[in-house]
C-alpha cells in the first residue's frame, strides 16, 4: 500500500483527538510506510505511532508518527492509498 507524506496543520481537538487538516503539500512517496520506519530504526531515532490520537480531515486511511528531535516533537503524517 503506497504511502504519501503530507503536510498538516492542527485545528484543535474533536472527541478527545487532535484534528489535523492537510495543507495540500505532499512530500515523499514510498511503497509502504514500513520503508520509512526502517530508515528511522537504522538511524536509531525512536518513533512513536500516534495514529489513534489524531484525526485527519478528508483522508480515510492515514498513519501518524511522532519523534523527538532535540527539544522539539516532530509529527509525520502519511496518507495511505
Amino acid at each position: 500500500m503506497p504511502a504519501t507524506e503530507i503536510t498538516v496543520i492542527s485545528a484543535g481537538s474533536v472527541a478527545g483527538k487532535e484534528l489535523l487538516i492537510p495543507t495540500g503539500e505532499q512530500g515523499n512517496i514510498m511503497p509502504h510506510v514500513q520503508d520509512w520506519l526502517s530508515l528511522k530504526l537504522k538511524a536509531k531515532s525512536p518513533v512513536k505511532d500516534v495514529s489513534t490520537a489524531v484525526l485527519v480531515k478528508g483522508i480515510k486511511q492515514w498513519a501518524a508518527y511522532e519523534e523527538k528531535v532535540g527539544s522539539k516533537r516532530i509529527r509525520t503524517v502519511f496518507k495511505i492509498t
